[in-house]
């Protein structure tokens, strides 16, 4: 079956490799849709810490398919049913797990970075990873639902109240989500502070109220998330922050990479600084429960389709832009 496989750092390669049969306890889902990010270019580059990433890797940690075969000891999922999987594979019994912290599990393990992800014609997953999207369900939805339950955690830990000024510092595919969920818990404002003018059709409709390229805007706001992965971003989403405000790390900038850190001003601010390390299994779980019910759509964030054979031009698009002034939200690999 044909795989996006990165080998080493810079060495890419589509190439078919054997069927996979699940287990007792596994299903085997064939990928309608993979969503390819920011962190997949880091792994193609090896700047992902050695700590979470093993080489060869079939990429694919975003994504959404359609349950082909199920072990006999599966229960709750059926043949047919369009399903997500949980990608972070938690053992369940260390200290993190036992208290919910399912994304600090003491054996990191995960779909798209220890071991292959979904752009690929199948994978086989842990039956109690596969969650089941309702009837009529969108596949490009499901892909979302990991960068949204990355999203959620996030937000939740910074406790967002009704009424609030927010800012949303970065315009691509985690900052819209970012400004899409804050709309559940009914913020005065929303603005988001990007850099690419294109964006602002794409800021609005995931919900924010200004769009603006002038850090100038970025003053005393009760919330702020930065969502760039750029050390640029922090500082500003640092600074942004009204006395006794809260900020969210969201971004990932980089091996190693450091900021400036204006110590006084947190401390004489009062600022609380959170960040937030991908999702847990009851972010997951939230998210997904939000899109059964209807109350988020995130379609609108997808800008780009490409076949698996075209990856390519997928990822040149990811790292480059399309090259001419529209805007771009997901990225997409569509495989089913």
């Amino acid at each position: 079956m044909p795989s996006l496989v990165v080998r080493a750092p810079g060495d890419v390669v589509l190439e078919h490799r054997p069927s996979a049969t699940p287990g007792a306890d596994e299903v085997l889902v064939r990928p309608s849709a993979v969503g390819v990010c920011g962190t997949d270019l880091d792994i193609v580059d090896g700047r992902i810490d050695p700590a979470f990433v093993s080489y060869p890797v079939v990429l694919g940690h975003e994504w959404a398919g359609v349950v082909a075969a199920t072990g006999p000891q599966t229960s709750g999922v059926g043949v047919g049913d369009l399903v997500v999987v949980e990608g972070i594979v938690p053992c369940g019994h260390c200290r993190s797990c036992r208290a919910g912290d399912t994304n600090l599990c003491s054996t990191y393990d995960e779909f798209g970075f220890t071991r292959d992800g979904a752009a690929a014609d199948a994978v086989v997953a842990p039956a109690d990873l596969v969650h089941v999207l309702p009837s009529g369900a969108d596949p490009e939805a499901g892909a979302l639902v990991e960068p949204m339950a990355v999203v959620h955690r996030a937000l939740t830990r910074l406790h967002p109240q009704p009424g609030e000024r927010a800012l949303v510092v970065g315009d691509g595919t985690v900052a819209l989500l970012t400004a899409h969920l804050l709309n559940l818990w009914s913020p005065a404002e929303i603005v988001m502070l990007g850099r690419r003018p294109a964006q602002a059709a794409l800021a609005r409709a995931a919900g924010a109220q200004q769009f603006s390229t002038d850090p100038a805007d970025a003053v005393g706001f009760d919330l702020v998330v930065e969502a760039a992965g750029a050390v640029a971003a922090s500082v500003t989403a640092i600074a942004a922050a009204r006395r006794g405000g809260r900020v969210g790390l969201l971004g990932f900038p980089g091996l190693g990479v450091t900021a400036p850190l204006a110590v006084d001003d947190v401390v004489n601010n009062d600022l609380t600084i959170r960040g937030s390390f991908s999702y847990t299994s009851a972010s997951w779980r939230a998210v997904v429960d939000l899109l059964a019910k209807g109350r988020i759509d995130p379609t609108f964030v997808v800008t780009h389709r490409f076949a698996l054979e075209s990856w390519p031009e997928a990822l040149d698009v990811l790292r480059n832009g399309p090259g001419d002034d529209s805007p771009r939200g997901k990225v997409l690999l569509v495989t089913g």
